[in-house]
């Protein structure tokens, strides 16, 4: 085989990504080998899950499924984990799979609907600390009787379609230029630069708002992250006991998540502050203007449907009828069916944004069965359950924080609520402490999780979104936007945990 051929393997490796960042890759998967064999099975184990989160983090470097893959492929062939292991890791968050696979699609049929309403919002509401706040508290009351990833998939739908109105214009395109490259700025007039920059800081600050809005409702129910389920289903909550139970923490942490939201807004810290400027006020103004004129009977008769669907998918997901990814496949068989989209193509569109996150999922689930196969937590769960029993729900709620930032949330709850639930089979602990535990579990795994994107899934959804390299919105940045939120969620659901559970 020529030199030349070998050059093009080079090449074509992890395609146009940096050539230092190809190299670091095939570090790690020549190192992950020797390590395994001469320093054993944990640490190995923790430095695959240091090199995942390293991918993650250059999510706008390459797609972390690429390089996350070979790192999960490598770990099943070195021993590390099974295929079994995997799979059934897959089977336990089939709901959340499912959930991308439709729900988003779904979210996709709706966006006509959503585009026009937070128009509206966006236009209506002036102030911009009104309007994170507005951003923050509607994606958590929605979190908490819907789910975050849907709340987060129309917060990314909608935010889309703001980004892409105005940069047509600022590149010098009509509204509906089709085949436009919005990643792109060699376009944009150089007039339209600066405001370009300062809406992407807008933009920026509303998602961050929304995404934390969506884990400060979602630790209010049941039905606000999938873990919240299972807990309530092994302590034997039902919607109204569980509210509850987490309402001495989670009230108080909602409270200050919208204090800090507003504060941040004014201070204009960590990146927040970002105005609307005048100039994309006014181009968002004609396009919802333009829009209206050109409603004709068919396009108001879509936004119907559109609503008609919108008012199944909350009454279907707040009373939980069924598991969320076919209410989102009911979803799309309405939309398409009453508005006439019935081209394949037409249909397949929806699923680009949901199926390569979907793809990583399953990824990511396999580092989580490293983590499971190799017992890498284990040694916090004993040690958090050998101490006093007063101590214990403190110290489950920082040890269930702190995992949850480097690992999944919902793994953190599901590996912990069984072996608090053993504990409790076995006699160790009372039924009254077993349900104190498992608050602290829940809040523990909601709240501090928020420092990173790996750690809630509609975190990570929004990394590896289309609206994250259009903004700007890298790892770094979020982790960034994310530190006044992690220290307030962390520190007054650690004070309530400590005073009321």
């Amino acid at each position: 085989m020529s030199s030349n051929v070998f050059q093009g393997f080079a090449h074509n490796f992890l395609g146009r990504a940096p050539a230092w960042y190809k190299q670091t890759i095939v570090l790690f998967l020549v190192m992950n080998p020797i390590i395994l064999f001469s320093l054993g099975p944990t640490i190995a184990g923790w430095v695959l899950i240091a090199e995942f989160i390293f991918t993650l983090a250059m999510a706008l470097k390459c797609y972390p499924l690429l390089p996350g893959g070979l790192l999960a492929v490598e770990a099943l062939l070195i021993g590390m984990t099974t295929a079994d292991a995997v799979y059934h890791e897959v089977l336990v968050n089939l709901p959340v799979i499912m959930l991308l696979m439709f729900m988003v699609a779904g979210i996709y049929f709706m966006k006509d609907l959503l585009l026009v309403t937070f128009t509206h919002i966006l236009l209506g509401v002036k102030s911009k600390s009104k309007l994170s706040l507005l951003f923050c508290l509607c994606a958590a009351v929605l979190s908490a009787f819907l789910d975050a990833l849907t709340v987060t998939a129309v917060i990314i739908s909608v935010t889309v379609g703001f980004y892409s109105v105005y940069h047509k214009v600022a590149s010098g395109k009509g509204y509906h230029h089709d085949n436009h490259n919005a990643k792109s700025d060699k376009d944009v007039i150089e007039l339209h630069r600066e405001d370009l920059l300062n809406f992407r800081a807008f933009l920026r600050s509303l998602l961050m708002h929304g995404a934390m809005g969506t884990a400060l409702g979602g630790v209010c129910t049941m039905v606000g992250e999938p873990q919240n389920l299972l807990i309530a289903k092994t302590v034997g909550w039902d919607f109204v006991g569980f509210f509850k139970a987490m309402a001495p923490v989670s009230l108080p942490v909602l409270v200050a998540g919208l204090t800090t939201c507003l504060l941040l807004e004014k201070l204009r810290w960590f990146g927040y502050g970002g105005k609307l400027p005048k100039p994309v006020r006014q181009v968002l103004q004609d396009f919802a203007e333009e829009e209206r004129k050109k409603r004709n009977d068919n396009h108001k008769a879509a936004l119907w449907v559109q609503a008609a669907a919108a008012v199944v998918l909350v009454v279907g997901l707040a009373f939980h009828i069924a598991e969320v990814g076919l209410i989102g496949l009911l979803v799309i068989i309405l939309t398409t069916s009453f508005n006439g989209v019935t081209d394949e193509h037409q249909i397949g569109k929806a699923f680009q944004e949901s199926l390569p996150f979907t793809a990583l999922l399953v990824v990511f689930f396999a580092i989580v069965a490293v983590i499971h196969e190799q017992h890498l937590f284990t040694p916090v769960i004993n040690a958090v359950l050998a101490m006093p029993e007063s101590q214990q729900p403190g110290w489950f709620f920082v040890a269930n924080g702190v995992l949850s930032m480097i690992s999944d949330n919902v793994f953190v709850a599901t590996v912990y609520i069984s072996e608090v639930r053993q504990a409790l089979e076995a006699g160790t602990i009372t039924a009254e402490h077993f349900e104190r535990l498992a608050i602290s579990i829940n809040t523990g795994t909601n709240l501090p999780s928020v420092a990173t994107p790996n750690g809630q899934a509609a975190f990570l959804f929004l990394l590896t979104s289309a609206i994250a390299p259009l903004v700007r919105l890298s790892y770094g940045r979020m982790v960034f936007m994310a530190i006044p939120y992690t220290l307030v969620l962390g520190s007054v659901g650690l004070l309530a945990v400590l005073s009321f559970v």
